[in-house]
């Protein structure tokens, strides 16, 4: 269960995460094991912004996001600003940038850019441009870090099978460059079979807590054993869903006719539909930890607990039919 209107502390700067050629499990992200920059591990050099974005370029390439992904990268800020502290959060809103200023955070890093869709106009009483003039003026960075994140190792979808108890995880859509480790949605076994009932229980206990909750299509009983995930809006990964040999299907977003047809057909995964902020949560702490690695200690990181999912009440149907 989440916490509303909390903020969690992540301080995982340790001497075993820092070690030179020390093993990383991939499905939490690649090791950083250099200085940043000459000297920054030992001279007591500042961390700057750019330094900060190299971490992440690191972990998570901007090649490797999809080619119609905009506003990855640094949104606003200087790179040559010093950084002490970032704060994490899957959206940039009025919410967690006014955390950011309280914290004293210099960089928000965000899973969803802040400017994905065009705008004309940035100026301060619009609503994009009243983010970008509160974070500019009282020195935070803005950092997006979106389907990049979704595809690299140790990203949001690594992350979120992992908080489901996945084992032996392999992309869902392989990358053709690195297809054992690198593409979209993750592929993965739970340690012993469920039935659908069951499974959506555990990511309803695993997941952050949000107003629409868990809801499932399938057999109720079915039995469960391989899952395949996608964080975030996952209905073109559908196919691919089916063809993983899944027996559920675990994402967010999908439209009523789409999952009626599609779990219409005995030989595909039941569904499972979780809130898109909740299935992208979790990686929020691996970056986290990753970050305080990279920069050897110089910056502590906070995840975000604020709920930024949009829904805010739900009610049970009771209505007759007919």
């Amino acid at each position: 269960m989440l916490p509303e209107q909390i903020t969690q502390t992540w301080n995982r700067a340790s001497s075993a995460l820092a070690t030179a050629g020390s093993d990383v499990d991939l499905n939490r992200g690649a090791a950083v094991t250099r200085p940043l920059s000459p000297g920054l591990a030992d001279s007591g050099a500042m961390t700057r912004v750019r330094d900060v974005l190299d971490v992440l370029d690191r972990l998570y390439p901007e090649s490797l996001a999809e080619d119609w992904d905009t506003g990855i990268g640094l949104t606003c800020g200087d790179p040559d600003d010093t950084v002490t502290t970032v704060l994490l959060a899957v959206d940039a809103d009025a919410a967690t940038v006014d955390e950011a200023i309280r914290i004293g955070a210099e960089v928000l890093l965000t899973h969803h850019p802040l400017l994905f869709r065009p705008v004309q106009s940035v100026a301060a009483d619009r609503p994009k441009g009243v983010l970008l003039h509160r974070m500019i003026r009282s020195g935070v960075a803005h950092v997006a870090t979106h389907t990049n994140a979704d595809r690299a190792p140790g990203g949001v979808n690594s992350a979120l099978a992992s908080a489901l108890g996945l084992t032996d995880q392999r992309p869902l859509q392989p990358d053709d460059t690195d297809p054992a480790h690198t593409g979209s949605g993750r592929v993965g076994r739970l340690t012993r079979p469920l039935t659908l009932r069951q499974f959506a229980a555990l990511a309803a206990d695993r997941l952050p807590a949000t107003v629409t909750g868990v809801r499932a299509a399938g057999a109720p009983d079915r039995s469960i054993s391989t899952v395949a995930v996608c964080g975030g809006a996952g209905g073109s990964e559908l196919a691919a869903a089916a063809a993983s040999g899944a027996d559920v299907y675990l994402t967010s977003d999908l439209r009523h006719h789409v999952v009626a047809d599609f779990v219409a057909d005995p030989g595909n995964p039941a569904i499972v539909e979780v809130a898109h902020w909740a299935g992208e949560w979790p990686w929020l702490a691996n970056a986290a930890a990753l970050i305080e690695q990279g920069t050897f200690g110089a910056v502590t990181t906070t995840v975000s607990t604020r709920r930024t999912d949009p829904w805010t009440l739900h009610l049970p149907s009771t209505g007759a039919c007919g």
